[in-house]
């Protein structure tokens, strides 16, 4: 399941999104419930980690919030965010890629995941395929800081998107 989080992560590059790919699937069948990967910048939204539209993909999928009989793989160690909604969908199993010294919450900078306050704790499985992760966020990053990169891509609203509200007007002062 990392290798198809891997290529998800590669989706995501080549969008200009930081690449990160996850995947939700069915213990007892292997079965892929939900998948994603990073689209804060093209949907201007910062709940738009991979993590977040796997595993609410995956609920959908089976018309439940509750994943306890699934496992997320997923390329990069989540964030808090992504670790609380790990907790609060009953995931049975995570795993993932590299770590993030930076924002993990799965053991690097944070515990939320096995914190024993919380009503649910997963035990992480970490190291699958992180020389592939890390070498792919690296590469990444190294390109953003290249002198002659094109500027960021402008992403389109899609068709039918509504148009940004316009602001009312502002009366004139009274005397």
């Amino acid at each position: 399941m990392m290798a198809r989080a891997l290529h998800l992560a590669r989706q995501a590059a080549d969008l200009g999104e930081v690449p990160v790919g996850a995947v939700v699937w069915e213990l007892a069948s292997g079965r892929i419930l939900g998948e994603g990967f990073n689209r804060r910048e093209i949907d201007n939204n910062p709940a738009a980690h991979a993590e977040f539209l796997a595993i609410t993909a995956a609920c959908q999928a089976i018309g439940d919030w509750r994943l306890n009989h699934c496992a997320l793989a997923v390329t990069l160690e989540p964030c808090p965010m992504c670790a609380g909604l790990i907790v609060n969908a009953r995931l049975a199993r995570l795993v993932f890629a590299a770590p993030d010294p930076k924002a993990g919450a799965a053991g690097s900078l944070f515990t939320l995941t096995t914190d024993p306050r919380l009503n649910h704790r997963v035990t992480p499985i970490p190291g699958v395929l992180a020389d592939q992760s890390a070498d792919l966020l690296r590469s990444f990053f190294r390109s953003l800081r290249r002198p002659d990169k094109p500027p960021t891509p402008h992403f389109p609203d899609p068709p039918g998107a509504l148009p940004p509200p316009s602001s009312p007007p502002v009366p004139p002062p009274t005397a």
